[in-house]
């Protein structure tokens, strides 16, 4: 039988402090409004992070309820690895903040940064440190604050992003569920269309080079995974998109011939949150029922660098 990498427990955690698009629009005047906003990214509201609250915490809440989901007990998690673009401190590193809240004394812990790719990047490194026999449970966390590195008067870039945490705890398991494949692409050529200036912001994005990119370039990552597998567009039963944009979701979803129903989206509640993007889609769509054991998932997600990735998994 194949070791592979199968996603034991799911969850996700969002700050209480909600802001709608008509709070955030009486910032900018007349220029900017609730459908301004929606009309652009899909976006309806985001959450963000109160003073008391850092990327550590957040990280923290949404490893305990993957724990719990998992039926899991921190002291058998081997590691934690925590795709990041706004930690809290240079060093040390979210993951070992995240590994004392949760009172864990083995095992290691680092963050990784591949801006909104982080969690398929962390995800990769993961499976492959599993199929390596270096561990045998991990927790995969995404988690930011990225309201502290925007620029509120930038109606261009503040209206789209929000603060969140998502993980999943990856247990060693001999079968035909988990990760089966991960595919990770970087092009530093385009790097300054979407960076943050220095190390605490303000971020700036090229948005219509972005958007163009964004839709070749997982296209082009969605049939790769597919390709590697064997596996046709119509066995995918559920896609996971990085909640950048409505748009770039419902052109991934149309690629693959999945009905909305079938494309999971949070962009409209929770904005863009980055890295956490994905294990929150992901952990909501487990929790509500949707995604099911034995489901093949698709995930992907495109980020400042440029990077891009997808991830294939049996669920």
């Amino acid at each position: 039988m194949t070791l592979r990498s199968v996603i034991a427990g799911c969850g996700g955690h969002l700050p209480p402090n909600v802001l709608d698009n008509d709070a955030l629009a009486a910032r900018f005047g007349l220029d900017t409004s609730d459908a301004w906003i929606r009309e652009r990214s899909g976006i309806t509201q985001r959450h963000l992070a109160g003073p008391d609250e850092s990327c550590a915490s957040l990280g923290a809440e949404a490893a305990r309820k993957a724990l719990a989901h998992a039926g899991a007990a921190v002291d058998e998690v081997d590691g934690i690895i925590v795709a990041t673009a706004t930690p809290d401190h240079a060093f040390p590193s979210t993951a070992v903040r995240i590994q004392a809240l949760l009172g864990m004394t083995r095992g290691f812990g680092f963050d990784l940064s591949a801006a909104c790719t982080g969690f398929v990047y962390a995800l990769s490194v993961a499976d492959a440190m599993i199929r390596a026999g270096q561990a045998k449970s991990l927790l995969v966390i995404g988690s930011e604050v990225y309201s502290r590195i925007l620029d509120w008067t930038d109606r261009g870039t503040c209206v789209l992003f929000g603060d969140g945490a998502g993980a999943v705890l990856l247990r060693a398991e001999e079968g035909e569920r988990g990760v089966l494949s991960t595919h990770l692409h970087a092009d530093g050529r385009h790097g300054d269309i979407l960076l943050v200036e220095g190390t605490a912001g303000p971020l700036r994005m090229a948005g219509r080079e972005v958007f163009k990119h964004a839709v070749n370039k997982l296209s082009a990552v969605v049939d790769e995974a597919l390709a590697a597998n064997s596996i046709g567009r119509e066995d995918v039963q559920w896609l996971v998109p990085h909640q950048a944009n409505i748009r770039i979701i419902e052109a991934m979803g149309k690629k693959l011939g999945l009905p909305r129903e079938r494309v999971v989206v949070t962009v409209d509640r929770h904005a863009n949150t980055s890295a956490a993007s994905v294990p929150l889609a992901l952990a909501e769509a487990v929790h509500d029922g949707r995604i099911q054991r034995g489901d093949l998932v698709l995930l992907e997600a495109i980020g400042g660098g440029l990077t891009w990735g997808g991830a294939l998994v049996r669920f």
